[in-house]
């Protein structure tokens, strides 16, 4: 027998507008699926008066958008987190990344993994960890004992890195630097430099001008920790050769998902943010400052990245352009209407 949902909170898109469909029912298809942005459930939606004869799909931001109607007609009451859970839960996740970060640093965690969408604040929060220990070796005189890396890195780059920062309580945070990942070279350098033995040896057995004319070995023990910031949900991945790649460094990592999923999510993460401070040094009125939370909230199916960096962008055309900052944003922040 087909179990029936009835929707919650979902829109399906009728003529070119997002629609509430709220309170409809279906058979459901399949259960939700994570997608982009929010996910979506695939619904029977032949017998339903006002959609088409097929299978649609219903987005929402989460599974939360829908519950199973019972036989006599009633729904299941739903687990629904309130905004302040959620808040609660993402302050948790965010506490996690910095122990685990300085867990890190001291060397009693090798490796760690931090996944979640762009923008809502990962590569801060190690970086804040980081740059702590930085600035207490700065007053030592000592050398700085960790580096970001971001963008492409070939794996004759990686060996030398990993080679920089050999020693123990030195990091390496790859932010954004996926190409690591899926290079088979690439990964079989981290695979030794994650190695679970106590003496983890990394080799480069091929001749190297470059490694020669730097003083870099082709064999070096390494005794630091490393760092990755991603985007990739490795839940998610479909690509099998991808996924044999992360189940290979996942297998040797500890890995964090900041379970920032949903729009929903993403916007209380920008209104807890706001709320810690987040633009106080533009010095902004209360008035201008609750114009720009309601922008990024009105707007947020439209913006091109609901983000943290987005609300940066709109409180720069707030300082620079304080009576019409709100058409510049619309123009540069969000997707024209099809």
């Amino acid at each position: 027998m087909t179990n029936m949902i009835e929707i919650v909170e979902g829109t399906y898109k009728i003529r070119g507008d997002e629609v509430s469909v709220a309170g409809t029912q279906f058979p459901m298809v399949r259960d939700f699926t994570v997608g982009a942005n929010g996910g979506y459930v695939t619904v029977d939606a032949t017998e339903v008066l006002g959609f088409p004869d097929r299978c649609i799909r219903i987005k929402m931001d989460s599974a939360e958008g829908y519950v199973e109607v019972t036989e006599g007609g009633k729904t299941k009451t739903a687990v629904v987190e309130t905004d302040e859970e959620i808040i609660d839960r993402m302050r948790r996740q965010f506490q996690v990344l910095e122990d685990m970060t300085s867990a890190t640093k001291s060397g009693a965690v090798r490796a760690m993994i931090v996944s979640g969408p762009p923008g809502v604040g990962k590569s801060h929060g190690v970086e804040k960890v980081l740059g702590k220990h930085a600035l207490l070796s700065d007053i030592a005189g000592a050398d700085k004992k960790y580096e970001v890396v971001k963008g492409a890195m070939s794996a004759l780059g990686l060996y030398a890195k990993l080679y920089q920062f050999a020693d123990k309580d030195n990091v390496i945070v790859f932010d954004d630097c996926d190409t690591v990942l899926l290079d088979d070279l690439s990964l079989n350098i981290l695979k030794a430099a994650l190695d679970s033995k106590k003496k983890r040896t990394i080799s480069w057995n091929t001749d190297s001008h470059k490694l020669r004319n730097e003083g870099i070995p082709d064999s070096f023990t390494f005794k630091g920790s490393i760092i990755f910031i991603t985007n990739i949900k490795f839940d998610n991945v479909k690509s099998n050769k991808l996924k044999d790649h992360l189940a290979a460094l996942e297998s040797r990592c500890h890995y964090l998902d900041l379970t920032i999923d949903s729009e929903r999510d993403k916007m209380l993460r920008i209104q807890q943010i706001i709320g810690d401070g987040m633009l106080d040094e533009y010095d902004f009125s209360d008035e201008v400052h609750g114009e720009i939370v309601d922008f990024i909230d009105n707007n947020k199916k439209r913006l091109r990245e609901l983000s943290l960096r987005t609300v940066l962008k709109a409180a720069d055309l707030a300082k620079a352009f304080p009576n019409k900052w709100e058409d510049y944003a619309q123009s540069t922040l969000m997707r024209n209407k099809k």
